[in-house]
């Protein structure tokens, strides 16, 4: 199944699916949260902080200093470009979705947003069902935008968001019990020079500057020390690997039907909504960003897909197609799952061609040595 490779639309499907997913909250749903500010209006507006951001951390990432140019940083205004694509790939059934705003203040009726850009990209891996997936594809930009914090502090605001759209959710599956399932989900803001990734699951976002992979996401598995702790700590366990023996991820969205995962109390489950944050300044040197679900990642290392996507755009310089380009080869690795990934350009132009540095040569024998050589060599020809 292709997905859509417009850089405004969300897609589940083939091209002709233009414009959003379905939206689990329309009809009967529509009277508590809308699908965009002029439909309708949320239950509550402006959206307040949720309670349990008080521990809500963002890890600033640091390249070292020999990745950037002197002066690049006060001067650089990235110019965002993106496309997105997907494939239904060896399942029988589509759970992924993503989205794309390259003008992400503008498309949701913000003003007065500032200079620079300001965009949003969002990756979801369902599981149990596509609704969880369709339903944070929808809901997750709205709630950022009407977040109080929002654009004041962006990181806040996104973490927020992430507990907003998955207590909708929950609300929307008291409604509609068929709507039950999960979903990871990857969002990426780019606000002026700063790009902040927020995440739960194991989508992962993969920064490309000057040639060299930064991940910019870390999957969140069971058999992270850190999750494990978590997780014990909150009355859950692992089991073969599985989150309380039903899941290999240790956070998501949605997945209320699933006994023991979630509470409504501040702490929560072990099963989490709570979104790890990294952010970074942009520089001249950052190139695209690319931001992709589990399917990707499990035949693509994070370095390998970056060279990958680094010469395509090379000889095309279109994310779309690069998007396309990455899923195909995805399907010909054999990847085994649904398939979505979506590239973010932070430059007009294409990727330079990078100089190697000669390295010095070493010598482990002497001049003089090196002429015994030589002449025993010259009396062999004689």
């Amino acid at each position: 199944m292709e997905g859509v490779s417009k850089a405004e639309d969300c897609g589940m499907g083939s091209p002709s699916d233009v414009g959003l997913p379905p939206n689990p909250l329309a009809g009967a749903y529509r009277h508590c949260l809308g699908s965009a500010r002029a439909a309708a209006s949320p239950c509550k507006s402006p959206l307040v902080r949720h309670l349990s951001l008080v521990k809500t951390k963002t890890v600033d990432v640091s390249v070292g200093p020999e990745n950037g140019r002197e002066g690049c940083e006060t001067n650089f205004i990235p110019i965002v470009r993106s496309g997105g694509w997907s494939d239904i790939g060896f399942r029988r059934s589509m759970e992924d979705a993503y989205v794309c705003f390259d003008n992400f203040t503008r498309d949701h009726g913000v003003k007065n947003i500032g200079e620079g850009p300001n965009a949003f990209y969002g990756v979801f891996d369902g599981h149990g069902g596509k609704h969880a997936a369709d339903f944070a594809c929808n809901n997750l930009p709205k709630f950022i935008v009407e977040d109080e914090d929002f654009p004041r502090e962006v990181e806040r605001a996104v973490a927020s968001a992430f507990h907003h759209t998955d207590t909708a959710f929950a609300e929307a599956c008291s409604l509609d019990a068929a709507l039950s399932s999960g979903t990871t989900a990857l969002a990426a803001l780019v606000v002026g020079r700063s790009l902040v990734v927020a995440n739960v699951g194991d989508c992962r976002a993969v920064l490309c500057r000057r040639g060299r992979a930064i991940e910019m996401s870390r999957d969140h598995r069971p058999v992270r020390i850190d999750e494990l702790s978590r997780i014990e700590s909150l009355g859950g366990y692992v089991y073969d690997g599985y989150l309380n023996g039903q899941l290999n991820i240790t956070r998501a969205l949605g997945d209320w039907h699933m006994e023991g995962m979630k509470t409504n109390n501040r702490e929560g489950g072990p099963l989490s909504a709570e979104p790890e944050l990294m952010r970074v300044l942009l520089t001249e040197e950052d190139e695209f960003l690319i931001m992709g679900c589990d399917g990707i990642w499990e035949v693509f290392r994070s370095q390998n897909a970056v060279d990958f996507a680094r010469r395509k755009l090379q000889e095309h310089n279109d994310p779309a197609v690069c998007c396309r380009e990455l899923v195909d080869e995805a399907l010909k690795r054999k990847s085994g799952d649904n398939l979505a990934v979506v590239v973010v350009c932070f430059q007009e132009v294409s990727p330079p061609n990078l100089a190697v540095p000669r390295g010095r040569v070493q010598r482990s024998i002497s001049a003089e040595h090196l002429k015994e050589i030589q002449g025993f060599l010259d009396g062999l020809g004689e």
